[in-house]
């Protein structure tokens, strides 16, 4: 799981936790990522996941541990403001090696892994705003583009029995985004543990069905 210490990480750890199903954890490193190697069955490993060696060389060390991945949850991304007067090439960039890039290179990685256990199940994380509606710029577009490379990765890694879906939330009911959300829009947002389930599902057997999928998960908000 790339981008497992934010506030969506842990919950999605705390999900599949629950359902018994070891978690490796993939982030920059920090406490956060340290207390969520602290828990059980929980193995982190620190990585710039924007940085194509760095993430096959994390993807090795996974290999070396005593677990063996069906799935990859690529959460790992940003988000800087901007319209389109305001960006600029330092947030353009930012913003698509966190978003497409982190998604980019840990498919990369897993795919031959997933492929050589017979297959498996990748979950990208995009947003509303990269199908719909207004929205800054730089953050929009490289979120679409993570869309589409789930589209194309569907093609692509279906005969490795590889399934790959996208998640699309809008505002997420985080520490941090309720610093400036107005009480109506707490009450709007979507709670991550929400978010957590329907990942969790695309993770698992009842979900061979599904790819391909853009699944909208933002409720009201």
């Amino acid at each position: 799981m790339t981008g497992a210490a934010g506030a969506l990480g842990h919950a999605v750890v705390a999900e599949f936790r629950a359902a018994g199903r070891p978690v490796v954890a993939l982030d920059r490193p920090g406490e956060r990522l340290d207390a969520l190697g602290a828990q059980d069955g929980v193995h982190a490993v620190a990585v710039d996941l924007a940085v194509r060696p760095a993430v096959h060389a994390a993807f090795a060390e996974v290999d070396a541990l005593p677990v063996t991945p069906d799935a990859l949850v690529a959460l790992a991304g940003g988000f800087v403001p901007g319209n389109l007067a305001e960006v600029d090439e330092e947030q353009l960039d930012g913003l698509w090696r966190s978003n497409f890039g982190s998604a980019l290179w840990a498919a990369q990685a897993v795919a031959p892994r997933l492929a050589a256990r017979g297959g498996g199940a990748i979950v990208t994380v995009g947003s509303r705003t990269a199908v719909t509606g207004a929205a800054t710029v730089a953050h929009a577009t490289s979120k679409a583009a993570v869309v589409r490379l789930t589209t194309l990765l569907a093609e692509e890694l279906r005969a490795d029995h590889i399934r790959v879906n996208a998640v699309l939330p809008s505002t997420i009911d985080t520490p941090a985004n309720r610093a400036w959300m107005t009480p109506k829009q707490v009450e709007r947002a979507v709670a991550p543990e929400a978010i957590a389930k329907v990942i969790a599902f695309l993770c698992g057997p009842d979900a061979a069905p599904i790819s391909g999928a853009a699944i909208p998960v933002y409720g009201d908000a």
